[in-house]
């Protein structure tokens, strides 16, 4: 694989490959989806649009079958959206900065996994809420800009055989705080949740067994890994 500098979103075309892999480099990126579609209730009027910011290859996308969304799904990588429209979604290739899409368009908005990629972080929660109607539903998910969350996912995820180098850039995490003040500039509270892998996951993962089968909990802290979820502000039942 060739090298880039961290978190340059080329290296997603050099692992087209492993994006359904469950067992794979991306193996817990499956874990994750699975656990920000449960934040996700059934759409509760016909027609309803979810928005997946930074869908990636799609790994959402089962995980939302029979909750009647259309799935809308934006990233910056052509590969991944080509893969993630295969498996249902309608694919729009667009920064996460600047969504190509109407105002008040989604009953429910996700950004899982993306906040920490993102150079500038306010114009992207800012995207992110204005495209989100007044009572829909905000979901996100991201890494913490601690000492801990950066030696977890940096430092020792990085040395652990099939996960990919140099995906993340450290100071691009994204501080709880900061993300609470940013949302609430644009209508959502949002309420935030540590979550974690279950032990039985992280030790099949390392052992390179059942790294297809794992699962993400909360747990009592944030330091290294969240989950946010908030309505916006305004009438309409929204996404939740």
């Amino acid at each position: 694989m060739r090298i880039l500098p961290r978190n340059d979103p080329r290296q997603y075309d050099d692992l087209a490959g492993e994006w359904w892999r469950p067992d794979g480099a991306f193996a817990i990126l499956h874990w994750l989806a699975a656990a920000r579609a449960r934040l996700v209730p059934p759409a509760s009027r016909p027609g309803a649009i979810l928005v997946d910011v930074g869908c990636g290859g799609g790994l959402l996308t089962p995980h939302l079958l029979g909750k009647g969304y259309r799935h809308i799904g934006l990233d910056v990588t052509a590969s991944a959206l080509e893969l993630a429209a295969a498996h249902g979604l309608t694919p729009v290739r667009a920064d996460a900065g600047a969504l190509p899409l109407a105002g008040g368009c989604a009953d429910v908005v996700v950004a899982g996994e993306i906040l920490e990629h993102v150079p500038d972080l306010p114009a992207a929660v800012a995207e992110a809420c204005r495209v989100l109607r007044p009572g829909g539903l905000l979901v996100v998910d991201t890494l913490n800009s601690t000492a801990l969350s950066r030696l977890v996912a940096v430092t020792l995820a990085e040395r652990f055989r099939g996960v990919p180098r140099g995906l993340h850039d450290p100071a691009l995490f994204v501080d709880p705080r900061v993300l609470r003040r940013e949302c609430a500039r644009h209508g959502v509270t949002l309420a935030v949740r540590g979550v974690r892998p279950t032990v039985p996951s992280v030790a099949g993962w390392l052992a390179g067994v059942g790294r297809g089968r794992g699962r993400i909990v909360p747990t009592w802290s944030a330091a290294v890994l969240y989950q946010g979820r908030g309505t916006k502000n305004g009438h309409g039942n929204g996404g939740g």
